[in-house]
């Protein structure tokens, strides 16, 4: 029996707003409805999380997922939210940016079988790189007045910007109608009848529909999902370093694991539905044991683990948990050599380092100089001798004496040792 995709989307959290009759539309046949995607990166971020989960319920649901890369749409800007204009892009970057998009989606959508919910994926460039502008006003800016497209909120909040000399170029302005035309065409040639997004495109998509009733004749519909907020109030999707992407070579594993890991309490309850397949039974059930005992964060282990597990791979869950468990390990000095530099790099950044060129290495350098003079980590060698008397300076983990001399054994990857004097104080050797 096939689930009720707005229903779904009502428990998960994740209906915003539909237009009326949506529902019965769905139960009638399948039905295929899309999502736009900005190709301005190679790479999506967990910013578009939310709309991928849209297609992928909705294609769990038995319906057909569209995916529409906005090759055109990307070179003219959506205003939405947006306080300046994007810079535009050629049609090289676009396809090259196209196919890495199809790739991550292709994580959440099926796009290969032969089923008739098939998932597809479009790039509005294809239909609009032959429309002149002349035949565009013609068969299509006629059909929607000014005053209609100044209503929507996006124009407005860019219009009033206009004292701060942002304002907004006609470019930017005609944005809905090319999105609406996207829709007015998936329409026609895809029989595509729903758009989803986020709630701050409901402007652009209900000028779809608009479109779509006095051109096409027909009726198309509109989903929006709520835009995600943290609990804290910071931003969703950013972490210090900015957007939390979906590509290994922007975000790493280790990094967007941890992402997820250090979701507050209240998010993390918000996150697991949104963000993964778990069954609502599952789901409530995860939330009791996590009650129970908050501080073994439950949820916010079963949270990182299947996400990561969905955009990477299992195999990068697993490395990216046993690296954050690392430093807790008994046998941390065998285990934090099998990390590769990138996660090992990931686990200390920013402690403090100091280079020591192979040449001194190799001749020998012993605990105080390791400790002050090579590398300043500590003020003097008197601090130094004091702190090994003390019994409080380990490398990698393991407590060393005032004669210990460090050798190749010690290296980490090659090249690294790690030091702490107490347990608060972490300092890396880097051998160059």
């Amino acid at each position: 029996m096939k689930k009720n995709f707005v229903e779904e989307l009502k428990w998960r959290g994740m209906l915003h707003q539909n237009m009326p009759g949506i529902e019965e539309h769905l139960e009638e046949a399948m039905r295929s409805a899309y999502v736009g995607f900005d190709p301005t990166a190679d790479s999506l971020h967990i910013g578009n999380l939310v709309p991928i989960m849209l297609l992928a319920h909705y294609q769990r649901c038995g319906h057909k997922p569209v995916a529409l890369v906005g090759g055109a749409t990307g070179m003219i800007g959506d205003p939405s939210g947006k306080s300046s204009e994007r810079n535009l892009l050629d049609e090289k970057t676009l396809r090259h940016n196209q196919e890495a998009i199809k790739l991550q989606l292709s994580h959440f959508l099926d796009f290969k079988s032969n089923t008739a919910n098939a998932a597809v994926l479009v790039n509005n460039y294809d239909w609009m790189k032959e429309f002149s502008f002349l035949e565009f006003i013609r068969d299509v800016g006629k059909h929607i007045t000014v005053n209609y497209m100044m209503a929507k909120d996006s124009v407005k909040n860019r219009i009033s910007s206009e004292s701060s000399n942002d304002g907004m170029s006609f470019t930017e302005f005609t944005y809905q109608l090319v999105q609406g035309y996207d829709f007015l065409h998936l329409f026609k040639e895809n029989s595509c009848t729903i758009q989803m997004g986020g709630s701050d495109q409901w402007g652009n998509i209900t000028t779809g529909t608009e479109l779509i009733r006095r051109i096409g004749g027909g009726k198309g519909f509109a989903i929006t999902c709520p835009l995600i907020t943290k609990s804290d109030g910071s931003k969703f999707g950013k972490s210090e370093g900015g957007n939390v992407w979906l590509d290994a070579k922007r975000t790493s594993p280790y990094k967007f694991y941890q992402y997820w890991l250090n979701s507050s309490d209240e998010d993390a309850k918000k996150y697991i539905k949104i963000f993964t397949f778990l069954t609502q039974s599952e789901i409530e059930a995860l939330i009791s044991e996590h009650a129970e005992a908050p501080h073994q964060r439950h949820l916010q282990r079963r949270l990182a683990e299947e996400i990561t597990t969905m955009v990477h791979s299992k195999e990068d869950f697993e490395n990216a948990e046993r690296a954050s468990n690392i430093l807790f390990s008994k046998s941390f000095k065998e285990d934090i050599k099998t990390l590769d530099e990138t996660t090992f790099l990931d686990v200390f950044e920013g402690v403090p380092q100091a280079l020591i060129p192979q040449s001194e290495f190799n001749e020998g350098i012993d605990m105080i100089a390791a400790l002050a003079a090579k590398t300043n980590f500590l003020n003097s060698n008197g601090e130094a001798r004091r702190a090994l008397k003390e019994n409080s300076v380990s490398v990698n983990k393991e407590k060393v004496k005032e004669g210990y001399q460090l050798s190749a054994e010690d290296l980490i990857n090659d090249r690294y040792i790690i030091i702490n004097k107490g347990k608060k104080n972490t300092y890396i050797i880097k051998v160059v």
